[in-house]
């Protein structure tokens, strides 16, 4: 069963550039506290959601000249929204749950850690500093950060697919690529991601297939309110969006 959703799933997301990797809700479960457990049994099939570099081509500016108007937050949050949901149409006999990466509960948490759901999926090493023998930040808190094989910083974790009504207790469980595997990188990678993410530069950490293209990089790092323009959103639209 877990294959045919799988095959599906890539079948519909592929050709947006988005990647969907398999894991079981206890994998998730198993390495947090219980305040951020999903509520599911154990066995459940899930799906993290990544997006390429490519959906940037592939997805979002389709979606922005198609939904010009329809635009009403977020247009990356919006594009990724509307076509999660459309994925749950090529399941009519199944139950499918969609979690984004924007969405809190009413106590302000995260629905879920993303960086942790994709490495439990393993589809992104999540580098911490537990991964660091020599720590060298003393009292200074320290994020981590998925560093993904291929595209190594350049990707995003979009959202959860989950098959309340397939229960799948023989899944084997990947292990993510180490692709920063020595002591002196993994250093690098968190310094480089805690204290100088702005330039980007932990996003190259390793050789990568594909990046983010200049346009793309120049929209994310544009702040959230002028990025309308970039897609070629009318002052109304940004009017409307934001008051």
């Amino acid at each position: 069963m877990e294959r045919r959703v799988a095959e599906r799933l890539r079948g519909a997301l592929g050709p947006l550039g988005l990647e969907a990797h398999a894991f079981k809700v206890g994998w998730y479960n198993a390495v947090l506290q219980p305040a951020f457990h999903l509520p599911y049994p154990d066995d459940t099939l899930a799906f993290v959601v990544l997006s390429t570099p490519s959906m940037f081509e592939k997805a979002l500016k389709p979606f922005v000249n198609k939904e010009l108007l329809k635009i009403i937050r977020d247009p990356v949050d919006q594009c990724i929204s509307h076509h999660l949901s459309r994925v749950k149409e090529k399941f009519p006999d199944q139950r499918v749950d969609v979690m984004f990466d924007y969405e809190m509960l009413p106590s302000r948490k995260p629905k879920f850690l993303a960086q942790t759901a994709a490495h439990v999926a393993g589809a992104a090493y999540y580098y911490q500093r537990k991964d660091v023998k020599l720590d060298p930040w003393g009292k200074k808190k320290i994020f981590g950060v998925c560093i993904h094989p291929k595209y190594g910083g350049w990707f995003a974790i979009r959202g959860l697919l989950l098959f309340p009504d397939i229960q799948v207790p023989f899944l084997e469980q990947p292990s993510p690529v180490d692709c920063v595997s020595t002591e002196e990188k993994r250093i690098e990678l968190l310094e480089q991601f805690n204290f100088h993410w702005q330039d980007g530069r932990y996003r190259d950490i390793i050789e990568v297939k594909e990046r983010y293209s200049e346009e793309q990089k120049a929209y994310f790092a544009t702040p959230p309110a002028e990025r309308f323009r970039l897609l070629g959103l009318s002052q109304e639209a940004q009017r409307i969006t934001f008051h």
